[in-house]
C-alpha cells in the first residue's frame, strides 16, 4: 500500500478515526493490526518474517534485561556478548538471505572463473521483502541500546512490535531509535488539532514533492536511460541532475508523508533531510541527507570501530568501511558499493586537504561568507554528488561507465541551448511544472537551512491566507501531479531498499 495511492487514502482516516475513539490503553493494538494490514497489502507472506525478527530482537532484549539484572557481575558481560551477537547474527543472516544471496553467490562464480574454477549455485531468485533494509536496522539499533544499558527492554511484546512495524515509517524510515519512537509508544496522547494541522499539512507537502516534482521527472528521465546510449551525452548529464532532484523529492517526498501521518496519530519522528543539496562542503551535505541512516552508522559502527579517537589513518580506514556499509545496504549490487565508496574517499580527502583549503583561502583572501563563494561551494558540492548518483542510477557497474563514456564522448555544452534537447520534456507544460516545481523546493529548502520552519509560519497565517495555501498545494497535486497508471509507475524508489 502507497502512500500516494487510493488505498491508503481509504485506509487512513478509518485508522485515525477508531485510533482515537478507543481508549489509551488498547491503541497500540489497533496501531500494532494496522500495521501488520499496511504491511500485508505488499506480501502477506513476509509479515511472519517481520514477526519472526521481532520475536528473535524481542527475546533477546529480555534476556539482555534479566542478565543485567541478575547480579552476577563476573558473567554478564560475556553472556550479554553472546546474546547481542546471536541476535546481529540472526537478523543479519535474514537480511543476507533476501537481499544478498544471489549477489554474494554471483560474485563468488564471477571472481573464481578468473581462475578457472566452475561453481554451478542455483539462484534463488527470491522477491526481497519491502523494507526489510529499514526494519532489521531499526531493530538492531534496539537491541544494541538494550545492551548498552540506554533503554530498558520492552516488556509488552505488542508495544515492542508495534515499534518495528510502526506503519508510517515501516517502509522507507526514518529509522527511528527506541529512545524516541518506543517512549512515545509507551505514552499515548489525546488528539490534538495542532498536531492534526500540522500533520495535513506535512503530508500534502509530501505528496506534492513525490507526484508533482518526483513523478514528474521520472516521466521525463526514465525513457531515457532506458535507451540511453542513442542519446546526446548533454541530454544524459542533464537528466543526471534531474535524477538528484528526483530521488531527493521521492525520497523526502516519503519521509514528509510518514511524519505528517505520525503527527496526525500524535507521534513525532526525527527529521531525515535538512536540505542537503545547499550543502556547501561534503560533510555538510552527509550531515543533512537521510540523518536516521547516517546517524545509525555513526553510533553503531564507526564509534565501536573507534571513530576518530585512535590514529588518522585509522579514522579514515572507519570512515571508509562505514561508507562501503552504507553502500551495499543501498542495494546488492556493486555499483551501490562502489557509490558508497566514493562518497567515504570524498570525505577522507575532504578532511585530508582540509587545512590546505584555509591556508588558501588565507592566502588569496577569499572572503568565504561572500555569496559568489557559497553559491560556487554549493554548486561544486551539488556536482560531486551529483557524480555519484550515476552509480545509484545505473544500477550496475556496466551501464554507470557507459553513461560516463557517452557523457565524455558528447560534452558539448552548446548543445543544451539547442531546441531538440529540451524536447526530452515533450511539452511546455511539463518543462514549466518542474522548472516552478524546483523553485519552489529550493525556496523551501533555503528556509529550512536559514533555521525557519516554513510550515509553521504558514499555519501561524490568518485563515483567509492559510486556506488560499492549502487550495493552492491541493490544486497542485490534482492538476500537474503524475498519477500513473499501476503500482509500479508510483512506487517510491527507497522501496527496493
Amino acid at each position: 500500500m502507497a502512500f500516494n495511492s487510493l488505498h491508503f487514502l481509504v485506509f487512513f482516516p478509518i485508522v485515525v478515526l477508531i485510533y482515537f475513539l478507543i481508549p489509551l490503553k488498547i491503541r497500540y493494538i489497533w496501531l500494532l493490526l494496522s500495521s501488520y494490514y499496511f504491511y500485508m497489502c505488499w506480501n502477506a507472506k513476509y509479515a511472519l518474517l517481520i514477526l519472526f525478527s521481532t520475536s528473535a530482537t524481542y527475546l533477546c532484549g529480555l534476556l539482555l534485561q534479566r542478565n543485567n539484572n541478575s547480579g552476577d557481575i563476573s558473567k554478564s558481560p560475556r553472556i550479554n556478548k553472546l546474546i547481542l551477537l546471536l541476535c546481529i547474527i540472526v537478523n543479519l543472516g535474514i537480511l543476507f538471505f533476501f537481499k544478498y544471496f544471489d549477489f554474494a553467490f554471483s560474485s563468488l562464480q564471477f571472481f573464481c572463473g578468473k581462475f578457472g574454477i566452475q561453481l554451478s549455485t542455483p539462484k534463488l531468485d527470491l522477491l526481497l521483502p519491502v523494507g526489510i533494509s529499514f526494519y532489521t536496522f531499526q531493530s538492531l539499533g534496539y537491541i544494541i541500546d538494550v545492551y548498552r544499558a540506554d533503554v530498558k527492554a520492552e516488556k509488552n511484546f505488542a508495544k515492542y512490535a508495534l515499534f518495528v512495524s510502526f506503519f508510517p515509517q515501516l517502509v522507507a524510515g526514518p529509522i527511528e531509535r527506541s529512545t524516541n519512537l518506543l517512549r512515545q509508544i509507551n505514552k499515548p496522547t489525546p488528539f490534538n488539532v495542532e498536531n492534526a494541522r500540522q500533520g495535513l499539512f506535512t503530508m500534502a507537502y509530501g505528496l506534492f514533492l513525490k507526484m508533482v516534482v518526483a513523478d514528474n521527472i521520472a516521466c521525463v528521465i526514465d525513457p531515457i536511460f532506458l535507451d540511453y546510449e542513442n542519446y546526446h551525452g548533454m541530454i544524459i548529464m542533464m537528466c543526471m541532475i534531474l535524477f538528484a532532484f528526483q530521488i531527493y523529492c521521492d525520497f523526502h517526498g516519503y519521509t514528509q508523508i510518514a511524519i505528517g501521518s505520525a503527527n496526525i496519530l500524535g507521534f513525532h519522528l526525527q527529521e531525515n533531510f535538512r536540505a542537503p543539496y545547499l550543502a556547501g562542503n561534503i560533510k555538510e551535505f552527509w550531515r543533512n541527507w537521510h540523518i536516521s541512516l547516517t546517524s545509525f552508522f555513526t553510533d553503531y559502527l564507526y564509534i565501536p570501530l573507534g571513530g576518530n579517537r585512535k590514529s588518522t589513518l585509522r579514522k579514515y580506514v572507519n570512515t571508509m568501511i562505514v561508507f562501503l556499509a552504507s553502500g551495499l545496504w543501498h542495494g546488492a549490487s556493486w555499483a551501490f558499493v562502489l557509490w558508497g565508496g566514493i562518497n567515504g574517499l570524498y570525505l577522507v580527502l575532504y578532511d585530508l586537504f582540509q587545512n590546505t583549503g584555509k591556508n588558501f583561502i588565507c592566502k588569496f583572501k577569499i572572503d568565504i561568507c561572500a555569496p559568489g563563494w557559497k553559491l560556487f561551494s554549493r554548486f561544486i558540492t551539488f556536482l560531486l554528488v551529483d557524480y555519484t548518483w550515476i552509480y545509484f542510477r545505473a544500477g550496475g557497474l556496466k551501464q554507470a561507465f557507459r553513461i560516463q563514456q557517452t557523457i565524455c564522448r558528447d560534452f558539448h555544452p552548446a548543445y543544451l541551448f539547442s531546441e531538440s534537447c529540451w524536447a526530452i520534456f515533450g511539452s511546455y507544460t511539463t518543462l514549466l511544472t518542474i522548472l516552478v516545481s524546483l523553485i519552489i523546493i529550493i525556496a523551501t529548502d533555503y528556509f529550512r537551512y536559514k533555521g525557519l520552519d516554513w510550515k509553521k509560519a504558514v499555519l501561524r497565517q490568518q485563515i483567509v491566507y492559510r486556506w488560499l495555501i492549502y487550495v493552492a498545494l491541493v490544486f497542485t497535486i490534482f492538476a500537474f501531479g503524475a498519477f500513473g497508471t499501476g503500482n509500479e509507475q508510483t512506487q517510491f524508489i527507497y522501496f527496493q531498499f
